[in-house]
């Protein structure tokens, strides 16, 4: 009989490479929508990779107690992928802290309840290393929600603190995968991926300049892979994996693989870097980059590459598939 996860968000970016990924793994996938009316969508995207016959829908809201005991009853594992990601700065924090930190409790209160016997969680490199100088760091790294990091960083790390201190003392086990900016082709179905929205602007020519930002990068199909590994792996429980490139990559470098790839829109031009800042007074989606100007931090991945035996996709490909993907 074949094994059931629950996979919170498959409707999303990430999800629905999540819950293909696990098809063809020989598993049998609950995902939950916050709206039945994202399912037939979901399963058509699904349903163009893998046979869709062990996927099913629940209905369930981060936002509600509703729904949770009865999505995750029967599974022997959850993969939570589900949390807002938005670059802009909301006006009220807990727009996007909530949904994420009581979503997550949602989530995981749930998977104890029910005697899941293993969490994998998405978290992020956001957690672990926003508002850090520039250098090298390992997944025994923190964020300091106390300090200026941004809505988005302090929403992943408050909700990933959050998961840690409620499986302590439990049965069930944690494993958080944190990835750095996800890329790679989409499957077709409408997801909400910031990463999407920006290679869609950058091929498209809606964007004026290259931003001075350089960060940690990981394909889609790789953050699937590595939640899958995660599931039934020796050894790892109670460990943050980081799925990202080692070395920060910059946007000036993505940027020229596409145009290398012929998509004469995307710009040369680089933004300064108090344009940037000067922009940011007046465009919230701006003022989110601001504090990631000119720091370069790399990650020290070599945990993910032996317990959980990853062989990363080589970014120009991610880069390149993905720009494909959003052309069609």
């Amino acid at each position: 009989m074949k094994k059931r996860v629950l996979v919170t968000g498959i409707s999303g970016f990430v999800g629905q490479h999540v819950a293909a990924e696990l098809v063809r793994s020989g598993y049998e996938v609950v995902g939950t929508v916050r709206s039945m009316q994202k399912a037939d969508l979901t399963r058509d995207a699904l349903g163009a990779v893998v046979d869709t016959k062990h996927v099913s829908f629940v209905e369930a809201d981060l936002l509600s107690d509703a729904g949770w005991d009865s999505a995750v009853k029967g599974c022997a594992y959850v993969v939570h992928v589900a949390s807002p990601f938005y670059v802009a700065e909301p006006k009220d924090e807990n727009e996007m802290i909530g949904p994420a930190v009581e979503g997550t409790k949602r989530v995981v209160s749930a998977a104890i309840r029910a005697g899941v016997q293993r969490v994998v969680l998405t978290s992020s490199i956001v957690s672990m290393t926003s508002g850090k100088p520039s250098g090298t760091y390992g997944p025994d790294a923190w964020s300091d929600t106390n300090a200026k990091i941004g809505t988005y960083a302090k929403s992943k790390t408050l909700a990933e603190q959050a998961a840690w201190e409620l499986v302590n003392g439990t049965k069930t086990e944690l494993v958080a995968i944190n990835p750095g900016f996800i890329l790679g082709p989409t499957l077709g179905a409408p997801g909400d991926g910031q990463s999407v929205s920006m290679i869609s602007d950058l091929i498209g020519g809606k964007m004026p300049a290259i931003p001075d930002i350089s960060m940690g990068m990981v394909d889609v199909r790789d953050i699937a892979r590595l939640h899958v590994a995660a599931l039934e792996a020796p050894s790892v429980s109670g460990k943050r994996f980081i799925a990202s490139s080692a070395e920060p990559i910059s946007m000036a470098y993505l940027a020229s693989v596409l145009k290398k790839a012929g998509y004469a829109k995307v710009p040369s031009r680089k933004a300064p870097n108090f344009a940037i800042k000067l922009m940011s007074f007046f465009d919230k989606d701006v003022k989110g980059l601001v504090p990631q100007l000119g720091v370069k931090i790399g990650y020290d991945i070599h945990e993910t590459i032996e317990l959980l035996q990853w062989k990363p996709t080589p970014l120009e490909t991610t880069f390149t598939d993905m720009a494909k993907s959003l052309s069609k």
